[in-house]
């Protein structure tokens, strides 16, 4: 069975909540953060990424319960806006809970991972970060930014034996977008416009990861994993 703990931000739903219990039944404990604190996977702590004091807290409190061997930032969120009246406070509150809170977790694991002997982080970042996406500015900004983060830590952890790498999903279904992706409308466009014909669900990126964390490919740090069917390459 594993040993140490993996962190999950973003883990009561979705995506999150998906790797969650892929992490689980690999026998990793996995530490669930989110603003509800709700868990079905793991123990369940209340958290809210965007506040640098309660995610060094919270980071600390978990260190207590035993080691930490892995870090996956998850939480973000995602909201259209056209450019031309977006706000520099809207930007910048995508930019803290989608990006900042990536660095802020990271930096406050590092120690704890270190202690450990070395770990994982995976961030999670979107296709959307190569793409230029109407509407979506900030959140295309935020994901570019996960990529660029993801580089910069490798490089300077690798001595550490802590390997970091960027996920960047393309479309998948969850509770949230699936009313959305079952229109008619947007089916068909997806069918053109993905090469597999369909979304991914969330239990293919929670199984990427999964593998990731049972693997540990030391070499292999710093890079963006695209998991969207063969959407962003496609012309």
């Amino acid at each position: 069975m594993p040993e140490g703990q993996i962190i999950v931000t973003g883990a009561s739903r979705g995506i999150g909540a998906a790797i969650a219990a892929e992490l689980a039944s690999r026998g990793f404990t996995v530490a669930a953060l989110s603003r509800s604190g709700a868990a079905a996977h793991g123990y369940g702590l209340v958290c809210d990424m965007t506040d640098e004091a309660a995610v060094a807290r919270t980071i600390r409190s978990i260190a207590e319960r035993g080691p930490i061997v892995g870090l996956v930032n998850n939480a973000g969120a995602q909201r259209a806006e056209p450019s031309a009246t977006l706000s520099a406070a809207e930007f910048e509150s995508t930019m803290r809970l989608n990006a900042t809170s990536v660095l802020v977790a990271s930096r406050e694991a590092y120690p704890h991972l270190k202690a450990a002997g070395g770990g994982l982080i995976v961030n999670m970042g979107s296709f959307f970060d190569k793409l230029g996406v109407a509407r979506n500015l900030a959140y295309c900004a935020s994901k570019a930014a996960i990529g660029a983060i993801t580089r910069c830590l490798a490089v300077e952890w690798a001595r550490d034996n802590i390997s970091v790498i960027d996920i960047a999903p393309g479309y998948i279904e969850t509770d949230l977008n699936r009313d959305f992706l079952a229109s008619d409308k947007i089916r068909s466009w997806l069918a053109r416009r993905i090469p597999v014909g369909r979304p991914g669900q969330p239990n293919e990126v929670a199984r990427l990861v999964g593998v990731l964390f049972a693997e540990r490919i030391d070499f292999l740090t710093g890079e963006t994993i695209y998991i969207d069917g063969g959407h962003g390459m496609n012309h």
